[in-house]
């Protein structure tokens, strides 16, 4: 699959891995900063970023109060995780949800931890738990959620954070919600990214939009000027179209987190996320 270009997660259990398939306990490949090349070419790669482009385009126009469906499987996920047919897949799957809420050691946390969870997603929707109906679910009800729990923890255990750009960053924890969260925002008919700096509007609006939730959460943890602790967004919010701010995250998404060493090098690649190279198909 060519980069950017959407990929649904699986729809029918006839694209799931069948129960015989070889899971693998995911591992580092990315050692050095020529291995980059690796992952840009990788199977990994495109099954992510696609992922990541299918559901920012699922939720797009949306409020998180959308009525949306949830599969049953999705449903029943709650209860079991993984379905008893491919409870082989659990050791493998498992790694990513362990990597996503931080360093113990450290007690730190940013954009690689993020990614972490959002590849765990991935694989629940590639072994066919989750479903293709259920990408805006997965960004509202699912993604949501780990958002509020890691905020939690933020602000319980004041973590660190991880690779930080501090004020020439875009946020010191989180990048994927600005993105779909930009993107539930797109086509709104009054609200602009100039108005995300404006107080009044986030304190009316933010339960419904993922955007204007991290601006809250930002302002509520940082003191001092929004132009100065968050320079970027401060920028950002000059930009003329929530369109043009959606795609200019997307892009600064694959320079800032996915082509970087110190973010990548922690990644870890199995038979679902494969560091081998792309297979056209």
């Amino acid at each position: 699959m060519a980069e950017g270009e959407l990929q649904a997660p699986p729809d029918s259990s006839e694209d799931a891995p069948a129960a015989t398939q070889n899971f693998i306990i995911p591992k580092k490949e990315i050692h050095t900063v020529p291995d980059m090349g690796k992952w840009k070419r990788s199977q990994a790669y495109a099954d992510y970023i696609g992922f990541i482009l299918t559901l920012n385009e699922g939720v797009k126009g949306k409020k998180l109060t959308f009525e949306y469906t949830v599969s049953e499987e999705a449903e029943s996920l709650v209860a079991t995780v993984v379905p008893t047919h491919l409870a082989a897949a659990v050791p493998e799957v498992a790694v990513y949800l362990k990597e996503s809420v931080g360093n113990s050691t450290r007690i730190d946390y940013g954009t690689g931890h993020e990614a972490a969870f959002a590849a765990f997603l991935c694989c629940l929707c590639k072994i066919g738990v989750l479903r293709v109906d259920d990408q805006i679910a997965i960004v509202f009800k699912v993604f949501n959620r780990y958002l509020e729990v890691m905020r939690k923890l933020q602000k319980t255990y004041r973590m660190e954070p991880a690779g930080s750009q501090g004020v020439w960053g875009l946020d010191d924890f989180q990048f994927l919600p600005f993105i779909w969260g930009s993107s539930q925002l797109i086509d709104h008919p009054y609200l602009e990214p100039r108005h995300f700096v404006d107080e009044k509007a986030v304190n009316e609006n933010h339960k419904d939009y993922m955007f204007l939730e991290c601006i809250l959460f930002i302002t509520e943890m940082k003191t001092g000027p929004f132009a100065e602790h968050s320079n970027q967004l401060w920028n950002i919010s000059a930009v003329p179209s929530w369109s043009k701010v959606n795609q200019g995250l997307i892009r600064m998404y694959k320079a800032e987190c996915l082509e970087k060493f110190p973010v990548i090098q922690h990644f870890k690649f199995g038979s679902l996320l494969p560091i081998h190279p792309v297979t056209s198909s």
